[in-house]
């Protein structure tokens, strides 16, 4: 039997017959993992209640023929404390959740820019210091930017000309008027400052920003997000309908 530690943020779960559960968990040092949780739906449990999404974990697993085997789990950080209370700090936190099993691929391939991506966001998440779509939205850009699919914001995606026009997320960003694709958007220009700003983790001016640049803000960065993933996240349901209130 094959024995190995890791530890990692519990993504999500789901049932397993009678008792048992899968837990998706993404790994400082071993990447996206399956795996087994035996007996943890029992009232018995010694570790149920470790393995839910949002958990910090340090794990023992073996090494199955399809699935590991989780034989033990400690709690490092039960991020999910600050933000079950907390409605839209809790979306928020999903759709990070949801984005970091999208971008993490392959099982077993390491992540670790990611991994420290997705603990710096729920921990930041955490602390109520910003507004949660703030916090979302430069996971999401950073993220993308770690996974290879950073939007230009500062000079022309096509052309590299600093004479911005409008933002075309089939292009891979900004644009000049001479590159500019039929339906690109035109957005403010404290827009694209506020991308830019939680990109490059410039709080200062990103919490000084205005709530109608934030809302086109987070519309962009979303359609941009989903266009590279190739699928719908579908947390950010529950984010936008929170914005709309």
């Amino acid at each position: 039997m094959s024995l190995y530690r890791d530890d990692g943020i519990v993504l999500r779960t789901h049932k397993l017959g009678e008792a048992d559960r899968i837990v998706t968990v993404l790994t400082r040092r071993t990447g996206k993992i399956r795996g087994v949780a035996k007996g943890v739906r029992r009232t018995t449990s010694r570790f149920g209640a470790r393995l839910e999404p949002f958990t910090h974990v340090d794990l023992q697993l073996h090494t199955g023929r399809t699935l590991d085997v989780i034989t033990q789990a400690e709690t490092v950080r039960p991020y999910g404390e600050a933000l079950v209370t907390d409605y839209p700090r809790y979306t928020a936190g999903s759709a990070m959740l949801e984005t970091a099993d999208r971008l993490a691929l392959g099982e077993k391939e390491p992540a670790l820019r990611q991994f420290l991506l997705l603990v710096g966001g729920l921990r930041t998440l955490g602390s109520g210091e910003h507004d949660p779509r703030l916090v979302l939205d430069a996971y999401f850009l950073r993220s993308l930017a770690v996974a290879g699919y950073a939007p230009a914001l500062e000079s022309c995606a096509r052309c590299r000309t600093p004479a911005i026009r409008a933002f075309a997320i089939v292009a891979g960003g900004v644009v000049c008027g001479a590159c500019r694709p039929a339906g690109a958007a035109v957005p403010a220009g404290e827009t694209l400052a506020l991308m830019v700003a939680l990109l490059k983790g410039d709080w200062l001016t990103a919490d000084a920003s205005e709530s109608r640049h934030r809302t086109e803000c987070s519309g962009l960065v979303a359609a941009y997000l989903q266009w590279h993933l190739e699928h719908g996240i579908r947390s950010l349901r529950h984010v936008e309908r929170e914005l709309a209130q």
